[in-house]
């Protein structure tokens, strides 16, 4: 699409929605028929209508009539049934490698963690943990934490607030120190996609394992963990997946690692025999040696209604929409906030953007706060970013531009 004036927004919106080939999914989701606009997908989904009938169910079915005989009847496996799923459907991983276990905080841990020991293990000289300054708070307090707690030392890249890490900024910070490498899929902030084929490689010929942060591209952008060589992973549920707040993260390791990765929170889930109760821990086979304590069950129950649509869409088709909602947001953003003097700060190139635009200027935390008002609900990240996430299944052309237009208003009012 051209550069678009300001009286073409409308038909074009229109025209977007008509061609739009996904555009029946949004009827599935609850609210989405009101008035409220959501650029907050990137952070907490809209819970898929059939979830309500899925959650009651449960606890008049399942959890009322069966009781604890869940646990042998379903509930045991389902942390890797969905787990499974989510491969399958979403990271591009062959079954047995994926598990619904912890909060995403506590699963980088367990992965950075085993990975460190064990790269440091086969090779003393292995210390350094590789992370940017700009990725998620979690991640860049994890890596400091280990490092304290291990001896090790940290490695940081710089990268610009508009970007990311690219290819060439880790070839130069990896080496013979390396151990872990600790990446974003998509940047937080930015937007900015990473190149995560080329740049597992790197990390693998400098002799170092990565662990890959999937929060934001889980369920918008496709992955395709084995094929890209990953050894583990680690996303959230909540955002494109639509698990519901605080739902649990899901965990990928790759087979060739599974067995000689040793996590650090030994619980009794993660045994060899779970109900022997003995003396010391063993860990068991396969992902279940990464779970810890009791599988959260009532959280990972909503997040299988958009694994369905997201089987019965395809990644492919649901990448495609993201890159037309992104990039429509752009052209909005360039006929309507541009002479205001908005600036976008996420990468221009739609094939280097993950599934949110952070638009920037001064008002932005005042601007953000005024439109929750309205009903209009983005998100603030400093330094003055106003995020666009726009969820592909839940989120049409026209909500887009009516949230654009509110935020056109309240830029004028606060930049006044």
């Amino acid at each position: 699409m051209n550069a678009l004036h300001a009286r073409e927004l409308d038909a074009a919106a229109s025209a977007l929605d008509a061609s739009d080939p996904l555009r029946g999914f949004r009827d599935r989701f609850v609210g989405a028929e009101s008035p409220l606009v959501y650029f907050d997908g990137n952070s907490l989904g809209r819970p898929p209508k059939a979830t309500a009938e899925r959650l009651a169910s449960f606890v008049e079915q399942e959890w009322g009539a069966r009781l604890i005989r869940g646990w042998d009847e379903s509930w045991m496996e389902l942390p890797f049934a969905i787990g499974d799923e989510i491969g399958r459907v979403a990271i591009g991983a062959a079954a047995g490698q994926t598990v619904i276990a912890d909060s995403t905080t506590v699963l980088l841990y367990k992965t950075l963690r085993a990975a460190f020991d064990a790269q440091r293990a086969a090779d003393p000289a292995r210390v350094e943990i590789v992370v940017d300054r700009d990725n998620f708070p979690t991640d860049r307090y994890l890596v400091e934490g280990i490092a304290r707690e291990t001896g090790g030392t940290v490695r940081w890249i710089e990268v610009p607030r508009d970007g990311g890490v690219e290819p060439e900024t880790l070839r130069a910070a990896v080496g013979p120190a390396t151990a872990v490498v600790l990446l974003s899929h998509v940047a937080y902030r930015s937007g900015h996609l990473a190149d995560a084929e080329a740049l597992t490689r790197i990390a693998r010929d400098a002799g170092a394992l990565t662990v890959w942060d999937l929060c934001h591209s889980a369920g918008s952008v496709p992955v395709l963990a084995d094929e890209w060589g990953f050894d583990l992973a680690v996303g959230c549920t909540y955002k494109y997946l639509n698990g519901g707040p605080g739902s649990p993260a899901f965990v990928y390791v790759a087979e060739r690692h599974q067995a000689a990765l040793t996590q650090p929170v030994q619980g009794w889930m993660g045994a060899a025999d779970v109900f022997s109760m003995g003396p010391q821990y063993a860990p068991a086979a396969g992902m279940r040696r990464f779970l810890s304590g009791t599988p959260p069950i009532v959280g990972m129950l909503a997040m299988q209604d958009t694994l369905g649509m997201l089987a019965e869409a395809g990644i492919a088709a649901v990448r495609e929409k993201s890159l037309a909602l992104t990039s429509f947001v752009e052209q909005v953003s360039d006929a309507l906030l541009a002479p205001l003097g908005v600036t976008v700060a996420s990468p221009r190139d739609p094939q280097r953007r993950g599934g949110h635009v952070t638009l920037s200027h001064p008002a932005m935390r005042q601007v953000t706060a005024d439109l929750w008002e309205q009903d209009v609900i983005p998100d603030y990240r400093d330094p003055d970013g106003l995020r666009i996430g726009l969820s592909p299944l839940s989120t049409s052309f026209a909500e887009t531009l009516a949230g654009m237009r509110a935020v056109e208003e309240s830029v004028r009012r606060h930049a006044a």
